[in-house]
């Protein structure tokens, strides 16, 4: 589908794919030189959706034909949202992709920018909200039920409900951020962009492997994801 203009979403996200990542601070650039790079970065957003989502929804109907793969493209202009990008659906089962102008200013490519957006398109495609809430559900019914057995308050059982989702979501978080991945390799490289290229990305930001408890895995992990689905994309009969 085509790019609206860009526009504010007012949605909340079920989930955060990309670490918090502070803009570089302000430089010398004069005012002139960063309208150039704000108009060079939209032109890239632009390039970028319009080759990937077809490319996102091809694969979506080849994989997971029974649900809905027409995928909404939209802008955050938020300023507080800061540098991020997510996938929702919304309430009439359509999915949605959200950038913030805050990533799409600091990505350097549109290598960059397809692989983002390919990984947001495979959580879709892995039917990953779905499944994260009832992994969340479960474990909070069975830390519960430990929590009642031994005698516990309602107020303790409580509790131990929302430890129990918090453990099953980390669990399955980080195993949903390398299967998106995966995914969205496919998709850029299908697309005609560097996967590879645009998992340098993740050498700029945080790495989870520093974070106790994160829902997400560490950045050599999730490149060495790429690299591999990059192989096995290359092995013959593939």
């Amino acid at each position: 589908m085509r790019l609206p203009a860009l526009i504010l979403v007012a949605a909340a996200a079920l989930s955060a794919c990309v670490p918090a990542l502070s803009p570089p601070p302000p430089g010398p650039p004069s005012e002139a030189e960063l309208a150039a790079r704000a108009r060079q970065a939209v032109r890239n957003f632009d390039e970028v959706v319009a080759r990937v989502e077809p490319v996102a929804e091809q694969v979506c109907r080849e994989e997971t034909p029974d649900q809905p793969c027409d995928f909404a493209i939209y802008v955050d202009r938020a300023p507080e949202s800061g540098v991020n990008a997510f996938h929702l659906i919304d309430p009439n089962g359509q999915p949605a992709i959200i950038f913030t102008l805050g990533l799409i200013a600091v990505a350097r490519n549109t290598d960059e920018l397809a692989f983002i957006m390919g990984h947001e398109a495979g959580h879709h495609i892995a039917r990953h909200i779905p499944q994260a809430q009832a992994r969340a559900a479960e474990g909070a019914r069975v830390f519960a039920e430990l929590a009642r057995s031994g005698g516990a308050s309602a107020a303790e059982i409580g509790e131990a409900a929302q430890i129990g989702a918090f453990v099953a979501s980390r669990e399955f978080g980080q195993q949903a951020e390398l299967e998106a991945d995966a995914v969205g390799t496919i998709i850029a490289v299908r697309a005609g962009y560097d996967p590879l290229v645009g998992a340098e990305f993740f050498t700029r930001i945080p790495d989870p492997a520093r974070e106790f408890l994160s829902t997400h895995p560490p950045n050599a992990a999730r490149i060495e994801v790429v690299r591999r689905t990059l192989r096995a994309l290359a092995a013959p009969g593939t």
